[in-house]
């Protein structure tokens, strides 16, 4: 393996890959990747200069990583949301299973992170600062199969959840559904209604 730098005071270049890994250029530039690490399904908000994002986590915990940036180039982890995942049977390894591609915002205050789960169902976790204590996980809709959850505070104070379906837990793929959501996120308000589908 070649190990080169030119600069000695710089990390050692190892085929063209510093470790570690930093994008900026230092010269108003940056290079891909700009996370040189696997945060899966990334979901990005920005409030004031601050960005932020969270990630799927699968089965491993803590869970829910918590990244912070000020330039969309240079992110740090800063926290995790979650614990544990919520559900006794991830005391043991369950490969393909846990969060999976979450949703972060901020309304009304706070921070919220959706976040499905996708043999149980869709959770809710909340904070005043997002690298400070998260609410134990909330149970927004029990249901095999939900997964990719968005939520949307309308102008007019109703919110609204959007989801999709995993066909490997539901037998349904290529449709989303929009349903009434309690404004404190705390639970669904009624069927919603398939607003999308795409048939084979």
């Amino acid at each position: 393996m070649n190990v080169t730098s030119s600069n000695p005071q710089a990390a050692p270049t190892v085929r063209g890959y510093s470790y570690p890994w930093t994008p900026d250029t230092g010269d108003g530039t940056y290079r891909n990747p700009v996370l040189y690490a696997d945060y899966s399904d990334p979901d990005v908000i920005r409030h004031g200069d601050d960005f932020w994002m969270t990630a799927s986590s699968f089965n491993c915990a803590p869970g829910l990583p918590i990244l912070h940036s000020t330039d969309l180039v240079n992110w740090t982890l800063v926290n995790h949301a979650l614990k544990e995942v919520p559900d006794p049977r991830y005391d043991q390894v369950q490969p393909g299973c846990g969060v999976w591609a979450p949703s972060i915002r901020f309304h009304a205050g706070k921070f919220w992170i959706f976040f499905p789960t996708p043999d149980e169902g869709i959770y809710v976790t909340t904070a005043d600062d997002p690298r400070g204590q998260w609410s134990e996980p909330h149970l927004v809709q029990a249901g095999k199969g939900l997964i990719d959850p968005c939520p949307l505070w309308d102008e007019d104070g109703k919110a609204y959840l959007v989801h999709a379906y995993a066909h490997s837990r539901s037998g349904v793929k290529h449709k989303l559904r929009v349903v009434p959501m309690a404004p404190d996120g705390s639970h669904l308000l009624g069927e919603g209604q398939i607003v999308f589908y795409e048939p084979e």
